[in-house]
C-alpha cells in the first residue's frame, strides 16, 4: 500500500516541475475534490485542465513539517516564486491508494503586494 507521504510527494514534484504535469493523472482519483483559494474543481480531470492552461512556472518549495496518518498527510511549507513568498498548509486525504481531495490554505496577500511608486500603486 502506498503511504499518503508518497502520494503527496509524487504530486509535489509534478506540481512543481521535478515531474510532467501528466505523472500528476495517476495519483489522482477521478473525483478529486481541490479546495484552495484561488481555484476550486470537482475532478481531478478539472483540476489537471486548470493545471495544463496555467501551468505552475518558476515555483519552488521547502518543505518545513509533515503531519501523516494512515490515510491524509499535510505538508506545510515555505512557497516561493519571483516577488512571492508565502507559507502554505497543503492537506491530502487518500482512498484506495489515491488523492480524493486537497485542501490548500494561504494568505492571498502574499499574491497581490502594492509597491508604492512616483506614479502610483504597482501591483505585483
Amino acid at each position: 500500500m502506498t503511504k499518503p507521504i508518497d502520494l503527496a510527494k509524487g504530486y509535489m514534484n509534478s506540481f512543481f516541475g521535478q515531474a510532467p504535469i501528466d505523472e500528476m493523472e495517476s495519483l489522482l482519483a477521478d473525483d478529486l475534490i481541490f479546495d484552495g483559494p484561488f481555484h476550486k474543481s470537482a475532478t481531478a480531470k478539472e483540476y489537471l485542465n486548470i493545471l495544463r492552461e496555467n501551468p505552475p512556472k518558476d515555483v519552488h518549495y521547502n518543505l518545513e513539517n509533515v503531519y501523516e496518518d494512515e490515510n491524509s498527510v499535510c505538508l506545510i511549507y515555505l512557497f516561493s516564486k519571483p516577488r512571492v513568498e508565502t507559507r502554505m498548509a497543503q492537506t491530502f486525504e487518500i482512498t484506495d491508494g489515491k488523492i480524493c481531495k486537497i485542501k490548500l490554505v494561504f494568505d492571498t496577500n502574499a499574491f497581490t503586494k502594492k509597491i508604492t511608486t512616483r506614479q502610483g500603486v504597482l501591483l505585483m
